[in-house]
């Protein structure tokens, strides 16, 4: 097997497995996302909870990324202590015992955002703040249809009364499309049912009387879709790496050059007794998401008949139709992964190539850091 990620004398200087990141891939969706929102006059904020990494999070930052979106306290921590102003945590903060504590301290590193969903978290929040005179912005999270978190869209006017009432500041509302991840036919419906769920939501605080200054919108697979008025910010993660179900989503061929900045390198150590092959990547490298409509843990670049069956915690099990090519043992075969985001956070480092040859090393700062 030869291709452009790594060539054959680095190949055989691997100790995988490893994950490896090409970098002119990994720049080029950078700046096809950050030139998609400039065209369309859109905040982007990318969720660097799929990267967890300084080195792309400046990257990103350089490219134009007005901040950075987190989901856990402890991402955001990270990313502030590494020089990045503005962060989100998207997620409904629950600001009790350590984690108040933190929060204050974190909002005097960065310009801080928050989400809210219920009027226990907004209590909580204005607790925790009450007296210091900097509480972060409250962002009000709706429910346009993933039924995960959220309010309901008509319901955001009184949750942020109920937050400026208590005294926080609310900047708007957000969402996340993710029944987008259903299947290749939600793309479209998701994103509109996105954008519709934030016009009711925007709509529903100007009726008690606050105009959202910030109306965010977040989802690889619906970003292009949903960068519309009055949405004016995104905040996709996956794109800067990209992953098999982002490419089943957007019916792209699973070995198109541009599909993927990000692979497992695995070793072929055995062909088993009953055929197909095994490789030293599992779940703890490869992890275990699946998808209804991208069976299997993974696709094997160059062997499209193989299917990638099962994985135990350091092996993983491919299947290959009788008569079909199969990789030598020995050889490096390079993995895309069903969902890049845990895969990162299964390693400390990311491999960095660039014209067949590894240039570079990555930290993975903020893996787990999950509270």
């Amino acid at each position: 097997m030869t291709d452009a990620w790594l060539d054959e004398d680095a190949r055989s200087q691997l100790d995988t497995p490893l994950v490896i990141v090409d970098l002119d891939r990994v720049d080029a969706n950078i700046e096809r996302m950050a030139a998609l929102m400039r065209d369309r006059g859109i905040a982007l904020r990318p969720h660097a909870k799929t990267h967890k990494s300084l080195a792309v999070a400046r990257r990103q930052i350089a490219a134009g990324a007005v901040g950075l979106t987190v989901a856990t306290v402890g991402e955001a921590e990270v990313f502030a202590d590494g020089g990045i102003e503005d962060l989100f945590i998207a997620y409904p903060v629950h600001a009790a015992g350590p984690r108040a504590e933190r929060l204050r301290r974190l909002v005097e590193r960065c310009r801080l955002s928050v989400g809210a969903d219920s009027v226990e978290g907004i209590e909580r929040l204005a607790s925790a703040f009450r007296g210091t005179g900097a509480p972060p912005r409250v962002l009000i999270e709706i429910d346009c249809g993933g039924r995960r978190s959220g309010v309901l869209p008509e319901d955001a006017g009184d949750l942020a009364r109920r937050a400026i009432d208590a005294d926080l500041v609310v900047a708007g509302v957000f969402t996340h499309a993710g029944q987008a991840y259903r299947g290749p036919d939600r793309r479209l419906d998701a994103a509109d049912e996105e954008v519709d769920g934030l016009v009711v939501a925007a709509a529903s605080l100007r009726a008690r009387g606050i105009e959202p200054t910030v109306i965010s919108a977040g989802s690889t697979p619906t970003a292009a879709l949903s960068a519309r008025r009055p949405v004016n910010e995104e905040r996709p993660g996956t794109y800067v790496f990209g992953d098999r179900q982002q490419i089943v989503l957007a019916g792209d061929p699973i070995d198109a050059a541009h599909a993927v900045a990000l692979v497992v390198a695995a070793t072929v150590v055995s062909h088993g007794a009953r055929g197909g092959f095994l490789i030293d990547a599992g779940a703890k490298i490869l992890g275990k998401d699946v998808a209804p409509y991208a069976p299997g843990y993974g696709s094997v670049l160059g062997y499209p008949d193989a299917f990638l069956s099962r994985v135990n915690d350091h092996h993983g099990i491919a299947e290959v139709p009788a008569g079909t090519p199969r990789p030598a043992i020995g050889e490096v075969v390079w993995i895309v992964p069903n969902h890049v985001c845990p895969v990162v956070n299964l390693v400390d480092e990311l491999v960095v190539a660039q014209g067949g040859h590894i240039v570079d090393r990555w930290s993975v700062d903020a893996r787990g850091r999950n509270s």
